[in-house]
């Protein structure tokens, strides 16, 4: 495809998810719980998810055939920017969290402290945008976005205000990400066009970071800002500790970043992996962020109830998550044989375990080879096993990934392109209505992702073999 078709295409693709979003994304007065085919059957229902398919499938598709062939990193920044705009001025998108995060500010601009109750119980001024399900979940974001959240309730005292200022935060961490990831990825010898093009470019970026207003925006953007800190300058305890600040930040927005704070640590080293020098290179990042985490809980006059807010994602069932796909999928064959059965405890259980001895896995490997490409896998790793995934995680891996590694980013980015699809305008998601084949269908792809790691392993182990030399 030439490359100015290409930019119009997207453009064209975005235009129309922006006039979805106003015919029937996740506005105000939209219906909760409603269904695929309520949707196809309300005002507008055919054009609506004509204009969502189409405009989806065009900017995914211009994303997928240029992901290996960028010309530049002012051509990405350009084309990224066009496809953007349409979205700014759209109402909120494939999601209603921005209602929750507006009631959470509420709940702490009054006085409450939002990890120990739900929004319900204020009440909320806006509590009917607020989708059932966590109305009466405390919050579980952290301490940080606490304050920003209250904040900007304070300042506009409106529904409208606080959304606007959301989205606002939002288009801060995109642009944060565009200024850093080329600075990571030339320190990792990446083109930065192609890591610009396979984060900022994918559809997820412009639907749930910006017209979703999701502040995974903001998180990422301080965490690859962190990274990028830390492996400019190795060995420098200034930059360093300004790494770990900023990793601390992002920890402060959602603690999941802390995952990467053990690899940054590890790329913060002067020279080879030793205890020493980890305990002097890689303390100041640990340091700068955990410090940070700590001072955003008292400055926020807050307890670390945010730790225990985590859970609440468990609430929320859907097979894209391959633990609970494996326990959904153990239900439904027990129910064959006229048992009833819940397994998603133990399954989830168990992904937990297997994500704790993983990331301890590739931090071992990482102390002599790769620290940030590892950092991103870690990423991936625990959004794969963690009991809810949403779209827009897969961000978090697929930013990090794309600036760190030479490897074929493929099977990332395939993720990507097929989650930009799993949620309808409204912010109706499809995995709860597809529960059979999709739980079924995951456990599978589970099994044999299972069995090529232990064949893989297995041949690793293999000692070779050496021809024996002819008569």
């Amino acid at each position: 495809m030439p490359l100015p078709l290409a930019r119009w295409t997207g453009l064209a693709g975005s235009t129309m998810l922006a006039v979805a979003a106003f015919l029937g994304g996740a506005l105000p007065s939209s219906r909760h719980g409603n269904t695929p085919v309520g949707i196809w059957q309300g005002p507008n229902g055919p054009l609506l998810v004509a204009l969502w398919v189409v405009g989806l499938g065009l900017m995914a598709g211009v994303w997928w055939t240029l992901r290996d062939r960028v010309p530049s990193t002012r051509w990405a920044l350009v084309t990224i920017g066009l496809w953007l705009v349409p979205l700014l001025v759209a109402p909120p998108l494939a999601s209603r969290d921005v209602y929750a995060y507006a009631c959470q500010g509420a709940t702490y601009a009054a006085g409450f402290n939002p990890y120990e109750q739900g929004v319900s119980a204020l009440p909320c001024p806006w509590l009917d945008t607020v989708s059932p399900i966590w109305r009466d979940t405390p919050a579980p974001y952290g301490p940080l976005f606490a304050l920003l959240s209250g904040a900007a309730v304070a300042a506009t005292d409106s529904l409208v205000g606080s959304i606007v200022l959301f989205r606002l935060l939002a288009v801060a961490g995109v642009a944060l990400l565009a200024a850093v990831l080329p600075v990571l990825a030339r320190r990792c010898g990446v083109a930065p066009e192609r890591a610009l093009w396979l984060t900022l470019g994918s559809p997820l970026v412009g639907v749930h970071l910006v017209a979703g207003a999701h502040n995974d925006a903001l998180m990422v953007g301080l965490l690859v800002a962190g990274l990028a800190v830390v492996a400019s300058h190795p060995g420098r305890p200034g930059p360093l500790l300004a790494g770990g600040v900023l990793l601390g930040l992002a920890a402060g927005i959602k603690v999941t970043a802390l995952v990467v704070v053990p690899f940054a640590a590890l790329a913060a080293l002067a020279g080879t992996y030793s205890i020493r020098r980890l305990c002097r290179d890689g303390g100041w990042v640990v340091g700068g962020a955990v410090g940070t985490v700590v001072g955003a809980t008292l400055a926020a006059g807050l307890n670390f109830g945010w730790i225990s807010g985590l859970q609440q994602g468990g609430l929320a069932i859907a097979w894209t998550s391959p633990p609970t796909a494996v326990g959904q999928t153990a239900g439904y064959v027990a129910a064959l044989f006229g048992a009833d059965i819940d397994a998603l405890p133990v399954t989830r259980t168990i992904g937990m375990l297997v994500l704790a001895v993983l990331l301890v896995w590739l931090w071992w490997r990482a102390r002599t080879r790769d620290p940030l490409w590892h950092a991103g896998l870690a990423l991936a790793a625990t959004v794969a096993l963690a009991p809810l995934f949403h779209p827009w995680y897969w961000l978090w891996p697929l930013a990090v990934l794309a600036a760190t590694t030479h490897r074929t980013t493929r099977w990332f980015a395939l993720v990507a392109l097929i989650s930009s699809f799993l949620v309808l305008p409204d912010g109706t998601g499809l995995p709860r209505y597809t529960k059979m084949p999709g739980a079924p269908l995951m456990t599978l792809l589970v099994i044999v992702v299972a069995v090529r790691l232990v064949r893989s392993a297995r041949a690793g182990r293999r000692p070779a073999t050496v021809d024996a030399p002819a008569d």
